[in-house]
């Protein structure tokens, strides 16, 4: 039995979208106008796609965090992610 729902996803979708729902400062509004998910959707995702016990630490840790919902957060933060999350590394 497949522990990945079928919501369509490429593997790289997938795998964005969980990375997405574990961020701290990434909204589930971001996640719903990429890819179309709600929050429950989003949940049940998560749900499946972890084990159990990765289920219960993310659930524990986004349950009530004002960040994961844009209402809810400071109006100041503006942006989706930490300032120097994407920043590039120089080559040597």
């Amino acid at each position: 039995m497949s522990r990945k729902p079928d919501y369509g996803f490429t593997d790289s979708d997938l795998s964005r979208i969980i990375e997405m729902a574990w961020e701290d400062r990434t909204p589930f509004e971001a996640i719903a106008s990429g890819w179309s998910l709600s929050e429950p959707e989003v949940i049940t995702l998560m749900r499946q796609s972890l084990k159990p016990a990765s289920f219960r630490l993310w659930r524990k840790r986004v349950s009530g965090r004002k960040s994961k919902h844009l209402q809810l957060r400071h109006p100041g933060i503006e942006r989706g992610y930490c300032s120097s999350q994407y920043k590039l590394r120089s080559r040597k």
